[in-house]
């Protein structure tokens, strides 16, 4: 009983001492409370909009922004600021949703081919090389187009391209693992090969994967506004970023406001997220960190 509440103290100590470990670096404190920030935009999006993210009011079309329209409104009369705070909840929640199915994937399938090696490790690595010949967006564009426009589709085209980058690093780190005294001991007690990933390979790639999802969340992000842009992804009226920037940029002179706050809100969370994962990289993997 007392070493499961130390085992608890101690835990909770360590994540304490993290947080307090990336406030010490001013870009990754202010990334931390931007990231922060974002997330409870997100969750309180239907509290803090104003007016309905797809209410149209054609006598508001293109109006500049003022009290009633903090951002202005977009060719139909809808409020920018809304569908700005709306468009927060989609592109994170999509983005999170493809990068986790690819980390969850390509954690088990790289630890797999990592640890058995054999037939199992080149039919993966064969497979994940394949995936790796095409340019991503390229590839997320096929993908989507294949399975049809939505954002379901765009997750999952992204998840397929940002697989391979969760296999080779799980891989590599399992070969390494698979040689250390305690996973040989597992072997030779003849425990199962599910059992061992599962125990002893898995929650020690931890570290690396959290830092590369972290990394990936901001490209994810930009890949599905991407692919919103393309008419790939979400499709109207549903607010999303790149949605909104394929036609706001058509008023870019003359109504400045429809696409230039969808494109900072896009430029500050991808650089948000770049920022805190080189602040958690460098806080699980100092040697990584530059001079």
């Amino acid at each position: 009983m007392e070493s499961a509440a130390g085992m608890k103290t101690l835990r909770q100590s360590a994540f304490v001492k993290a947080i307090e470990s990336l406030y010490q670096n001013p870009l990754t404190a202010v990334a931390t409370s931007l990231v922060t920030l974002i997330v409870l935009i997100a969750i309180l999006a239907p509290f803090l909009a104003f007016h309905s993210p797809t209410a149209i009011d054609l006598m508001n079309r293109l109006a500049p922004p003022s009290a009633y329209h903090w951002f202005g409104t977009d060719e139909v009369g809808r409020d920018i600021y809304s569908r700005l705070l709306y468009g927060t909840r989609i592109s994170l929640g999509i983005g999170l949703g493809s990068v986790a199915l690819a980390a969850v994937l390509g954690t088990v399938l790289g630890s797999l081919a990592g640890y058995r090696g054999g037939w199992v490790d080149q039919i993966i690595s064969r497979v994940m090389d394949i995936l790796l010949a095409f340019p991503p967006l390229i590839l997320a564009m096929a993908l989507s187009a294949a399975l049809g426009p939505s954002l379901v589709n765009a997750a999952i085209a992204i998840a397929v391209v940002k697989l391979p980058t969760y296999v080779r690093l799980s891989r590599a780190e399992s070969m390494s693992i698979s040689q250390q005294l305690f996973v040989r001991a597992s072997k030779t007690f003849g425990l199962s090969t599910a059992w061992v990933v599962r125990r002893h390979i898995i929650p020690n790639l931890m570290s690396p994967i959290i830092v590369q999802t972290t990394l990936d969340l901001g490209d994810a992000i930009l890949l599905i506004s991407t692919l919103g842009f393309l008419g790939l992804g979400a499709q109207p009226p549903t607010p999303e970023w790149g949605s909104m920037i394929s036609i706001g940029w058509k008023y870019l002179l003359d109504q400045w406001w429809y696409p230039t706050f969808t494109g900072a809100a896009i430029f500050i969370t991808v650089m948000t997220f770049n920022l805190l994962g080189d602040g958690i990289r460098d806080l699980l993997d100092p040697n990584t960190r530059g001079d």
